[in-house]
């Protein structure tokens, strides 16, 4: 006998027990099927201990325990090992934050399956169906999509806001809210799907715009959905007003990136009496402004604070690592620049404000070139890096509270790359909404794994908890004698020990 991959039509890898007599092969055992390399070799290795016990069969001298061990195991199948990582781990969280108020069982899997699987929604179907042994249909899920935004997003919201409060102890002072897009692999546009200015990259592809707002750390209170075109500098107030009234929030700083920094932005928070702190862009100062920055001399740490109007002040600080790394970035952008002027890759329509195209320039008629003068100017900025306020906080507090912006930057990261909420392949903007929706209640129960393991002081990272996960297993059998079915989860490695003690001792 001896053990044989099966490549299926569905990609998956089938493991048999085959054997051969009288120049015939026969199927003795399937083992079952798997796609990864790993859980094909842990299927390889319960078939070759499959062959060993058939190579040597039980004799009469076998003890009755040897008998009834494996009469218990005889009676086990595929469908008797599920995979219960995910939901040991994510979802007793899930219901830790209050998420399981929502009261409906697809959310739980999808929701589930987000963290631990983030794949289509029918790759979800066929994760259910193989490792929890729950049987969905494709359809039901889209019909639970379209009613799901409309349904439960603001319970969603709501459940979220008010575990932050409780992670915050009430302390909902600060806010930092951010933007960023999220593309479409479908090129067609629509009245939510649009084209525009894209921080991923994609410019030929339809987006939205997804606003969040978190508190301090990194926790989440709320989130809108943009038209692809918006700009994002208008999206701020009516944002801030609606999440300020829903929650009955009381007098807020507000912490964003240099990207919302416009003077009717100003004016709009301090006319809704919003204190807040935004990135300044340097270079676009006014000239006075500009002059008496540079005339300042600057060591490393030294901070200086410039008064813009009554009401307004400038912070600027320097940092020598931060000019070492600037000096770095704009040598890299020269050199690219270079390459594709030599190459005659650039054109008229490359000469703009958009990150190192400012440095060139047109030479004649039809000759780009570098302006190498605008480039060595440009080393006066290495280093710098302004702040805009109108509270009363001081320099150090200021910057320390826009240091924490990197919380917001951060859960941008989580969603796009750990739960892979991009690209978008839905088309309705229901659908869309809903996948959103989804998106968001994971990125909760995500963040408060991270809150815990860093509490309990775990060596544990994220992405490597939640891989530890898929290879958590709990068997069912059956007992020979009384017929009760049971189940008992298998034992664990250290690191999945450590873990499921950690969520079992805190959730």
């Amino acid at each position: 006998m001896y053990v044989r991959e099966l490549k299926n039509r569905s990609g998956s890898i089938s493991i048999q027990i085959i054997s051969k007599a009288r120049g015939r092969y026969k199927v003795v055992k399937s083992l079952g099927s798997a796609i990864t390399r790993q859980k094909i070799e842990r299927l390889r290795r319960l078939a070759q201990q499959e062959i060993e016990r058939l190579s040597e069969p039980l004799t009469l001298f076998s003890s009755p325990d040897d008998v009834l061990v494996e009469k218990v195991f005889e009676s086990l199948d595929n469908s008797s090992i599920q995979t219960v990582g995910p939901e040991l781990v994510f979802g007793k969280i899930f219901d830790y934050i209050g998420f399981n108020q929502v009261g409906e069982e697809l959310f739980r899997h999808l929701v589930v399956s987000r963290l631990a699987f983030p794949l289509s929604k029918l790759k979800t179907i066929e994760y259910l169906y193989r490792y929890q042994g729950v049987t969905l249909d494709i359809d039901a899920v889209y019909r639970f999509l379209d009613k799901l935004n409309t349904k439960l997003k603001e319970q969603v919201e709501q459940i979220a806001f008010t575990h932050t409060k409780k992670v915050l102890e009430g302390n909902i002072s600060v806010v930092f809210y951010d933007m960023t897009t999220l593309y479409f692999e479908a090129s067609d546009e629509d009245d939510l799907r649009k084209t525009g200015f894209s921080k991923d990259g994609k410019h030929q592809n339809p987006q939205i715009f997804i606003g969040l707002l978190v508190g301090l750390g990194g926790y989440a209170i709320g989130y809108d959905i943009f038209e692809g075109n918006s700009y994002e500098g208008h999206t701020l107030i009516p944002f801030l007003e609606k999440m300020k009234q829903r929650f009955k929030l009381g007098k807020l700083v507000v912490i964003a990136d240099s990207g919302l920094l416009s003077n009717d932005n100003i004016a709009a928070l301090e006319a809704n009496g919003y204190e807040y702190i935004l990135g300044a862009r340097l270079k676009n100062e006014s000239g006075k402004i500009k002059t008496e920055i540079l005339q300042h001399t600057f060591s490393d740490g030294d901070t200086t604070s410039i008064t813009k109007d009554e009401k307004t002040r400038l912070i600027v600080n320097y940092s020598m690592a931060r000019a070492t790394k600037d000096e770095y970035n704009r040598k890299r952008g020269l050199t690219r620049l270079e390459k594709q002027v030599k190459a005659g890759k650039l054109t008229k329509s490359n000469i703009n404000n958009r990150g190192y195209n400012k440095y060139l320039k047109l030479s004649g008629e039809v000759s780009i070139e570098i302006d190498y003068e605008k480039y060595n100017q440009d080393k006066v900025w290495d280093g710098l890096k302004g702040y805009v306020t109108n509270t009363r906080l001081t320099d150090a507090a200021v910057m320390e509270n826009y240091k924490n912006l990197w919380h917001i930057e951060k859960a941008f990261r989580m969603s796009k790359t750990d739960l892979r909420i991009r690209p978008i392949y839905h088309r309705l903007r229901n659908r869309i909404e809903a996948h959103l929706c989804i998106a968001f209640t994971a990125y909760c129960v995500y963040k408060e794994l991270e809150r815990i393991l860093y509490h309990e002081k775990s060596t544990l990272s994220l992405k490597k908890a939640a891989e530890l996960t898929h290879n958590m297993y709990q068997v069912k059998y059956t007992l020979p004698d009384s017929r009760y079915t049971k189940t008992r989860l298998l034992n664990m490695d250290d690191q999945q020990k450590e873990l499921f003690d950690i969520v079992s001792k805190n959730f």
